[in-house]
């Protein structure tokens, strides 16, 4: 295992070797042949030491500094450094020198003394690789900031490809929905056309195939749950309903819309009056011939009531339980619109009549158009 990890830090740093490998070799032999005058081994031993300790130190550290996001006295921590680095340079050969003078490394008549001389030396001698140092430091850097501009650039040509992806998958998409278009007009076209060839044949089945094919635009140009609608377009749907459900049976209903008021501009959450209606035709009894089933919308002085009266249908049993899930509905989409800012009543009186009451306070109608 320790074998491994060595060959992997040799493997790692060989460049750093190699090119220490050279410098030393040119400092120790080719200058040393050149000027006749060979060193101690100790005194190779502490310049080296030295010189390579005061280089990767000030590295480590100075790219520390530099790693900073903030530049907050960012000069000054690296003249502190520089400082510091100089010092410990002088002081660790000072002390390796009398280290080795003591254990006979190096041969010195005189005991090692800090003058002037010395500390100049070792000042030199330490700026000097600090120098080296701080050009390692930013070359390391500049091949780093290098290579995070290149994965931000290829970043940014994946956002682009995903992006014209997306593009390209809008596009097919309303394509796609230009398509589905198709079989509503079609379908619409082919009402009309049904409509017209019944309405002097058959009156009635002419009238059901156009309230039908409004309920249908109606259903497909509807908007998200979320928003609100006119009241008289969700008015012009139960007309509609009403009108087939007459058809349907013969004209043998007994129930009556009534509304009151102006309703322009007015807007109302989507689904609830219809959602009141189909329960009434679902679940009432709307062919009573005595008690008549009424929808009943009025609209005075910024105040909307909406209120629904059929007797029960006896006869539908369990189905009366769907009622209610009709009900909890309607009561939630009243609380997401209005909040606590609404009143919505259900019961049943003693005449076995279904009522529904519904009471908002509107206070300005029109800005409901912009909604």
């Amino acid at each position: 295992m320790i074998f491994f990890n060595l060959k992997k830090f040799l493997q790692k740093y060989k460049l750093h070797f190699f090119i220490w490998g050279i410098y030393i070799v040119y400092e120790v032999f080719i200058l040393g042949l050149s000027t006749k005058s060979f060193k101690q081994p100790g005194v190779y031993i502490i310049i080296y030491f030295t010189n390579i300790s005061v280089f990767y130190g000030y590295s480590f550290f100075l790219n520390k500094v530099l790693n900073k996001k903030t530049n907050t006295l960012k000069v000054i921590k690296i003249s502190l450094l520089i400082l510091l680095a100089s010092l410990s340079y002088t002081s660790v050969t000072f002390l390796l020198s009398t280290l080795f003078r003591v254990t006979g490394l190096i041969v010195v008549p005189t005991p090692l003394t800090i003058d002037m001389a010395f500390v100049l030396s070792c000042t030199y001698r330490s700026l000097y690789y600090i120098g080296f140092a701080t050009g390692y430091v930013y070359i390391i850097k500049s091949f780093q900031d290098q290579k995070r501009v290149e994965a931000l650039e290829r970043q940014n040509l994946v956002t682009q490809i995903e992006k014209q992806a997306l593009e390209n998958d809008l596009v097919q998409s309303q394509n796609n929905y230009l398509r589905s278009q198709i079989n509503p007009h079609f379908l619409f076209n082919t009402l009309n056309f049904i409509y017209n060839d019944a309405r002097k044949k058959a009156p009635m089945a002419a009238d059901a195939i156009m309230n039908l094919a409004e309920m249908m635009r109606y259903a497909l140009k509807r908007p998200e749950a979320s928003e609100m609608v006119p009241l008289s377009e969700e008015i012009e749907q139960i007309e509609h309903l009403i009108n087939l459900h007459k058809l349907r049976t013969a004209n043998t209903i007994n129930l009556e819309l009534e509304v009151t008021g102006d309703l322009f501009g007015l807007r109302f959450p989507p689904l609830i009056l219809l959602t009141l209606v189909e329960n009434i035709f679902k679940h009432g009894n709307v062919s009573h011939s005595t008690q008549q089933a009424l929808i009943k919308i009025v609209y005075e002085k910024d105040h909307l009531e909406i209120i629904t009266i059929n007797m029960i249908n006896d006869n539908k049993g369990k189905q009366t339980e769907s009622h209610h899930v009709g009900i909890e509905n309607i009561s939630k989409r009243l609380n997401n619109f209005y909040g606590n800012d609404y009143i919505f009543k259900y019961y049943k009186d003693p005449l076995n009549r279904y009522i529904t009451e519904i009471a908002v306070d509107i206070v300005n109608p029109m800005a409901r158009l912009n909604r």
